[in-house]
């Protein structure tokens, strides 16, 4: 067998064992949201932990589910850019960055504990809809699914303005790079709280 059709046959194979691993109905027990962003004024990483979702029950292959975070508790450790940062994404009137799970299909390629797969889905983000593919890897135990994945992402593409500061001077690239770390429970829990209320001023 040629070495392509080793990959394809590695690529069937696993997707055949993600449609034939079974997890149980669960909500996010813990998590993080983060970008790896791209400034004049240097690189920087946003982050939240203030994470919320679901998983439905089903074979891997089929579970549905959604994870959201709030704009305002994305933080890059410089209280002026994340003032920019929340006027740039009208977090006032588009709160929430929202992930919508449509599917997950086996890759070629399997770690000792986790199962390389694509999720396929949508990203909601200052109002706008778009289709979107996160590869990563997924791991199952009894009590937890933990997928960890990265996709790239045009701020543009999210109708996200403001990029620029003192006439061009400072400038964020709209070339980001989205990383999702996120464990669900395994306790058949189907709806997830709501998001703590913020601090009061």
């Amino acid at each position: 067998m040629q070495w392509h059709a080793w990959v394809a046959a590695g690529a069937v194979l696993a997707s055949n064992a993600a449609a034939q691993t079974n997890v149980a109905a669960g909500i996010v027990r813990e998590g993080t949201l983060s970008f790896d962003g791209r400034a004049t004024a240097g690189d920087f990483v946003g982050r939240t932990s203030t994470i919320r979702g679901a998983l439905t029950a089903g074979a891997i292959g089929d579970v549905r589910g959604f994870v959201e975070a709030p704009v305002t508790t994305l933080v890059t450790g410089n209280g002026r850019r994340d003032r920019d940062l929340n006027k740039s994404m009208e977090s006032a009137r588009y709160p929430l960055i929202r992930f919508e799970l449509q599917g997950v299909n086996g890759v070629a390629g399997q770690g000792p504990d986790s199962l390389a797969v694509e999720l396929s889905g949508q990203f909601t983000i200052h109002g706008v809809t778009r289709a979107a593919t996160i590869p990563g890897f997924v791991s199952i135990s009894a009590e937890a699914v933990r997928f960890r994945g990265m996709t790239p992402l045009n701020l543009k593409d999210y109708q996200i303005g403001g990029l620029s500061k003192m006439l061009g001077v400072l400038k964020m690239h709209p070339d980001i790079v989205v990383h999702i770390d996120v464990t669900f429970t395994q306790d058949g829990a189907s709806e997830p709280p709501p998001f703590p209320e913020p601090p009061t001023p």
